[in-house]
Parts: structure tokens; C-alpha cells; sequence
């Protein structure tokens, strides 16, 4: 049986990847860009975009089961998954978004509320489309990813120190390697079909804590430096985000500061797996060369 691995050179795809070939598995990996792929040995890259047609049969010939990358924002267009029920694929494990299982008006009417509508609307759309295919599916939620600490990584390996706003906020963040093994489950068992599956970190973990995580990985004080959101803004603005997104993301870490707003530890990892999830900590650890100066890299 093959399994199909869209989006396959991501954060969370390679893990898929890598765990389906320890498996014993055959595995195809989907991607826009083959050559920039570092996957294991006996994996077949194929070159795939859900945007060109033309290359959808190369990649689901023979594909029994797809774990499928959020390819499309708002979930409009379902040719993909037309295509891949046509070819003989019977089972979906969807890469949705903790987001997808908010009841409506989380966030308030702001522009945090703002933007977990859009992200609710568009990852749930997704997944109400792959339930209509009338295949097996488990959606797979995961909550905000540890690897968004890797925007800090130049600012670590350059100055030791980080600039941010509300230095106790912070939120239950996953490793994307958890993300990997409950997908990695629903693809290899019967016993997730169906299951909405939200996966977060074992607990909160301010961005001083994860500051000084990454420190502590790298053998070096790394300084958490608290400034003032407008001054996060401009700071932002200037790193090349928008203003929408900076918007949200100062109201998003505000959300957070006395708790862990929309988004508590789940016991997924726990139940799914057999073990506690991965720690932030471990995920500096696994991920210390990203923090480390270009001299010892």
C-alpha cells in the first residue's frame, strides 16, 4: 500500500515521512519543489502543486491513503480530492489546525476574534470537504507549533538576545515531531477514523521560558529583552510582516499573558500515543544548530 505524503518538505511532513519508512512503509512524497527535498533514502519524490492538475495523477497513482497538507484557504475548490477518491484512495488524516474546533466567536470581535474566524472557517471547510469524499478521515489539529520560535533564530545567533512583548505570555506549543506521530497513527491504524485530533504541548511556556530553553540548548544566555507592543509593531513591521498580521499576533500573545487563552493542553499526544508530549525544551534541544552563530554551525 502506498501512502502519499502532501506537503512532504515541511516541518511537519518530513516527520511523516521519516516515520512512515521506519515503518516499513512505501511512501510517496508530494512536493512543489523535489530537488529541495531532503527525505530518506527509497522515498519516491514526486513533483506535485495542488494548483496544476497535471501533476495530480503522478502522485496519487496507486495512493491508498494521503495525508494531506491544508492546501487551500477557505476550502473552495475540491478537485484534488475528487481526483484522489477517483484513483483509489480510502482514508484522509487532514493537517488541520487547532483553530478548526473553536466555536464561533472565540477571540471576541477584535482582530484576534477576526482572525481565528478566518482560520476556523478555512481549516474546517477543509475538513467538511474530505468528509463529503465518503472516505475514512482523521483530522489532525495541531495547536501553535514550537518551530514558530525559529523567527527569533537570527536575532539569537547574532545579538543573543530577544525583543518581544509580554514576556509571561505563551501557550501549550507542540513539537511538530508529536504532530507527526498522531498522524502517523491515524494513518497506520483503524483506530482514529473519525477522531478530530487537537495536539498541543504538555503546558504553557512563556517566551521568556522559551528563551531561556534555547539558551540553556546552546550553552549560552540567550537575554529576553520585554518592549512595548507598539514598539513590537514597528520592530515587525520592519522584519517584513504586515499589519494585519502584526496586529494579531501582539492581541494573540496579550490573550495569553494569565493563561493560556483559547488554546489549554489537550491529553492527545497521551492518549494517542502512549506518552507525554515533547517538552519546549526538547525542542530546543533537537533544534539547537538553528539557534547556534554561523562560526560553530
Amino acid at each position: 500500500m502506498t501512502i502519499l505524503v502532501t506537503g512532504a518538505t515541511g516541518n511537519v511532513g518530513r516527520q511523516v515521512v521519516s516515520r512512515l519508512v521506519r515503518a516499513g512503509r512505501t511512501v510517496r512524497a508530494m512536493t512543489r519543489r523535489p530537488q529541495t527535498g531532503l527525505l530518506p533514502h527509497g522515498v519516491e519524490v514526486v513533483q506535485g502543486d495542488f494548483e496544476r492538475p497535471d501533476t495530480w495523477r503522478a502522485a496519487l497513482d496507486g495512493a491508498q491513503s494521503v495525508y494531506l497538507f491544508p492546501f487551500v484557504y477557505g476550502a473552495a475548490d475540491n478537485g484534488f480530492l475528487d481526483e484522489a477518491v477517483k484513483t483509489g484512495v480510502t482514508r484522509f488524516v487532514v493537517h488541520s489546525a487547532a483553530a478548526a474546533g473553536f466555536p464561533p466567536g472565540t477571540g471576541g470581535d477584535g482582530v484576534l476574534g477576526r482572525h481565528l474566524t478566518e482560520e476556523r472557517e478555512a481549516h474546517r471547510g477543509l475538513e467538511l470537504l474530505v468528509e463529503a469524499t465518503g472516505a475514512e478521515w482523521t483530522h489532525v489539529r495541531p495547536g501553535l507549533l514550537a518551530v514558530n520560535a525559529l523567527r527569533w533564530a537570527h536575532r539569537i545567533r547574532t545579538e543573543r538576545v530577544v525583543r518581544e512583548p509580554y514576556a509571561g505570555a505563551g501557550y501549550p506549543v507542540v513539537h511538530e515531531a508529536d504532530v507527526a506521530d498522531v498522524a502517523v497513527a491515524a494513518l497506520l491504524t483503524d483506530d482514529h477514523i473519525g477522531a478530530a485530533q487537537t495536539v498541543t504541548g504538555p503546558a504553557k511556556v512563556s517566551q521568556a521560558e522559551q528563551v531561556a530553553a534555547i539558551g540553556a540548548a546552546i550553552g549560552t544566555q540567550v537575554r529576553f529583552e520585554e518592549i512595548d507592543p507598539a514598539e513590537a509593531r514597528t520592530q515587525w513591521l520592519r522584519d517584513g510582516y504586515d499589519e494585519e498580521t502584526a496586529d494579531w499576533m501582539i492581541a494573540l500573545l496579550a490573550d495569553a499573558v494569565d493563561g493560556t487563552g483559547a488554546l489549554p493542553p489537550t491529553d492527545t499526544c497521551l492518549r494517542v500515543t502512549g506518552r507525554p508530549p515533547r517538552t519546549f525544551a526538547q525542542w530546543a534541544n533537537d533544534h539547537a544548530a538553528d539557534f547556534r552563530p554561523e562560526v560553530t554551525r
